[in-house]
């Protein structure tokens, strides 16, 4: 079934962590949504994503922002170039760039949340483990979530 960013749906976030006295991400893979959450001023946000393409390439717990990056470069893994060899060593951050304009780092090595240039791929299955966003959305939440950021995903 082919889905995109209008398949989204809400969830009861707040269910899935114990304690919401500090920023909150839920990465819902299923739903394709990213949900964001501020206690301090109420602040609720919801952005579709663009999810894995595989169920084997989807990381799923609990883990934390612990690095922020405008312009990221990208260096694909071992495993990403093994499914495809075509890919670079290496990329500067610019217009080509799979991780768009935006990365933050999640405390498991190789899993971000991201931008993207490639609109088309939010609301599919089209990353290799990441959470990708619309630059301008990547950016906006980027502004508003703090490194230590608690993040769960499903």
């Amino acid at each position: 079934v082919q889905r995109n960013s209008s398949g989204f749906m809400a969830q009861r976030w707040q269910d899935h962590f114990a304690a919401l006295d500090r920023v909150t991400v839920l990465c819902d893979t299923n739903a394709r949504a990213l949900h964001y959450w501020n206690p301090e001023n109420g602040d609720y946000r919801i952005y579709p994503t663009s999810v894995p393409q595989t169920d084997e390439l989807t990381k799923r717990g609990y883990t934390e922002i612990v690095r922020k990056k405008v312009g990221p470069t990208w260096t694909p893994t071992k495993a990403m170039r093994e499914r495809d060899p075509a890919l670079p060593d290496f990329m500067e951050a610019g217009a080509g760039n799979p991780l768009g304009s935006h990365a933050m780092y999640l405390s498991w090595p190789a899993y971000l949340i991201h931008g993207t240039h490639d609109t088309r791929k939010i609301g599919r299955r089209s990353s290799s483990g990441c959470i990708g966003l619309y630059n301008e959305k990547i950016a906006e939440l980027f502004a508003i979530t703090p490194i230590g950021t608690q993040v769960r995903v499903l």
